[in-house]
């Protein structure tokens, strides 16, 4: 939320302080009445109560005063809602994006989040190095074609059980196309295949299946077919490692060229053979890097690369890098697929305690596909909580109405008109074949052709998801009193911006005439000081001081003297001329406030001195010298006027004795 609305939203709990007894107080009795609307005890104390930092003890005189802002707070609303500012669209959009966000935890199941946060940071102590064999198959195939997929990979493990290397069985069965060698074309050069190989990873870096998936393989153990949004994978995890973090590292790179001969890669090996000789010998690693790297963009930064994890590096370059432990420490020569490479750490950064990660874990994980587990609890427990009827007869229905089309989104939800009966019920919220219609008209979109009754069936169970999620946001109100006077809040403290901005705010800077009106009314509110007319002169050379004097007192003006003074090369005065109030400065401070030169102040490079033209006596202030105070004025003035003119226009009945109970 904006911060000043923040400030606005209720601007009546400044002086807000906690009750210690409230036990003489019935929240359900009418406190007071303002323009016909009764406003009960609890909602007076809710806010009163829940505002204060300080913990003081009630007063009376506090309570006034409280009493007078609240007041003037709900006539404010009052009048915004005669206006119909709450009818305005952007007023609605506002108010349902607020909602929208405190409705957030309500849908959250806290126990399932913490879970997946400390599972998370467990597995951010650790990175592992897999390889897969990968079985496409798309999220929504039919179980016949799941079947197909899962019984290639079950073949292709048990070539592995019998003894098959996992590379071999990757080259032959796995559908990744980085598996395999793939032949120079004009798109790419010649790619060699990686075998399955899929290098290290962290927490976070795989789609939540798969992480789950290695994390739970023993290391050099193959899983069982492993399913995910993109297929079947038999997962080998080769190495685990303790966590390497994220690292900033430099290196001197020797390039192999492209279809390079044995004798250019033997060349190449031994030049970096030579540079590590000069490095242990004492040559500096920046000036080997200037020298010899042909990683030309890092060469220009002593090497430097952007700071990355894990996963973003050759696996060759990332093992030889959890070798290093210490920022300098540099490693012996390694070979990527990219050419020679000595690596030097600049910086590693590693965990950090629970508590300084937890903020940033969760947003991760509700980001991260793992965090539908927390949604899928909340419908579970709001299914129990309401009960879900269901009618299997009245979803066979639409295997005969939802035809091809709504693989190329253009399914008419007029098809199913027919269908009036009822699909399911949640709690007494019957759903129909109507509403489920719709949904498959507004989800519908372009894909691939599939089994209409396998389409009908997903569909159904995510309208069947959705719906209880639906109901349960159009109950918070009812269920939960907290959030319905959070609501309220929000509500009237927009309302109370919007017209406060266009009653005050805004109408203080547009209404020229009515603030020129107040500043010559108040004028004599806004005066100066006695000042001093005067300028500031630095002088850089000591042997010029007494000539800038010379030309101050001959009557030139700052700026000519200036342009006498100094050069295109050589500046030797500089002039900070002005009228100065006390503590305005302090050099000015510290002077005699009479007409003429000060004493020179000498330092190492200059010579500073003043020169008071004039003592200017108190005089008031014109509009445009104190327009910011004078505008802050007239907005406290117009406030003033607009409450007052609603404290005439709208009754107000403030029940004493309830009052006195509180008190």
């Amino acid at each position: 939320m904006n911060s000043v609305k923040v400030k606005i939203l209720l601007p009546f709990i400044l002086l807000a302080s906690i009750l210690t007894s409230t036990a003489q107080v019935n929240n359900d009795e009418v406190l007071m009445t303002i323009a016909g609307k009764q406003i009960f005890v609890s909602e007076f104390l809710n806010i009163y109560q829940k505002n204060n930092v300080k913990g003081d003890m009630i007063d009376k005189k506090s309570l006034d005063e409280y009493l007078d802002l609240f007041i003037n707070f709900k006539l404010k609303v009052k009048q915004a809602e005669e206006m119909g500012l709450d009818t305005v669209a952007s007023f609605r959009t506002e108010l349902n994006g607020y909602r929208d966000q405190l409705a957030k935890p309500y849908f959250t199941d806290e126990a399932t989040l913490n879970r997946l946060i400390l599972e998370a940071y467990d597995r951010e102590k650790t990175d592992l190095r897999a390889s897969h064999v990968f079985f496409r198959l798309a999220p929504d195939a039919s179980p016949q074609d799941t079947m197909i997929a899962y019984k290639k990979a079950v073949s292709a493990r048990e070539k592995l059980m019998q003894g098959a290397s996992f590379e071999s069985v990757a080259v032959e069965f796995s559908e990744d196309p980085s598996a395999k060698d793939r032949e120079a074309t004009q798109q790419h050069p010649f790619l060699k295949g990686n075998k399955g190989d899929l290098g290290f990873f962290a927490v976070f870096d795989m789609v939540y299946a798969f992480e789950n998936g290695a994390w739970n393989t023993e290391t050099d153990k193959v899983s069982m077919p492993v399913r995910t949004e993109y297929g079947y994978h038999l997962i080998k995890v080769t190495a685990r490692r303790p966590a390497l973090g994220k690292v900033t590292v430099a290196h001197i790179f020797l390039a192999i060229p492209k279809n390079a001969t044995a004798e250019d890669s033997a060349r190449v090996h031994k030049r970096i053979d030579s540079v590590y000789t000069k490095l242990t010998g004492g040559a500096t690693f920046e000036e080997l890097v200037k020298a010899y790297s042909d990683d030309k963009g890092s060469a220009a930064k002593d090497g430097v690369l952007p700071a990355f994890g894990v996963n973003r590096m050759v696996p060759e370059f990332v093992e030889a890098i959890y070798s290093l432990n210490n920022a300098g420490d540099y490693t012996k020569p390694i070979l990527t697929s990219y050419g020679w490479h000595i690596v030097k750490l600049i910086e590693r950064k590693t965990q950090k305690p629970i508590d300084e990660e937890k903020a940033e874990l969760k947003q991760k994980i509700m980001k991260d596909n793992r965090g539908d587990q927390t949604r899928q609890v909340v419908i579970e427990r709001i299914r129990k909580e309401y009960g879900v009827t269901e009618n299997p007869e009245g979803l066979k229905d639409f295997y005969k109405v939802v035809t091809d089309s709504i693989f190329f989104g253009k399914w008419k939800s007029s098809l199913a008109d027919n269908l009036t009966g009822m699909i399911f019920k949640i709690g007494n919220m019957t759903f129909r074949q109507k509403d489920f219609a719709d949904y498959l008209a507004s989800t519908q979109r372009k894909q691939e052709k599939q089994s209409i009754e396998v389409y009908v069936d997903k569909q159904y169970t995510e309208f069947l998801n959705e719906s209880p999620l639906k109901w349960e946001n159009s109950q918070l109100e009812q269920k939960y009193p907290e959030f319905k006077a959070l609501m309220g809040e929000y509500r009237d403290g927009i309302l109370l911006f919007d017209l406060t901005d266009q009653k005050v705010w805004s109408k203080a800077v547009k209404d020229t005439l009515g603030l020129d009106s107040f500043y010559k009314k108040n004028k004599n509110n806004y005066k100066w000081e006695t000042r001093l007319d005067a300028s500031i002169y630095t002088v850089t050379s000591a042997k010029a001081v007494q000539k800038v004097k010379n030309f101050i007192k001959s009557g030139l003006s700052d700026t000519d003297l200036q342009k006498e003074m100094n050069t295109d090369s050589l500046k030797v005065v500089t002039v900070e001329i002005g009228k100065f109030s006390r503590k305005d400065n302090k050099l000015i401070d510290s002077i005699p406030w009479v007409p003429g030169f000060s004493g020179d102040i000498i330092n190492k490079e200059s010579t500073v001195f003043v020169y008071v033209r004039k003592v200017l006596k108190p005089e008031v202030k014109e509009l445009n010298e104190a327009r910011g105070l004078i505008t802050a004025d007239y907005q406290n003035y117009l406030e003033k006027e607009w409450i007052a003119s609603l404290r005439a226009k709208y009754p107000v009945d403030v029940k004493k004795d309830v009052l006195a109970k509180i008190k």
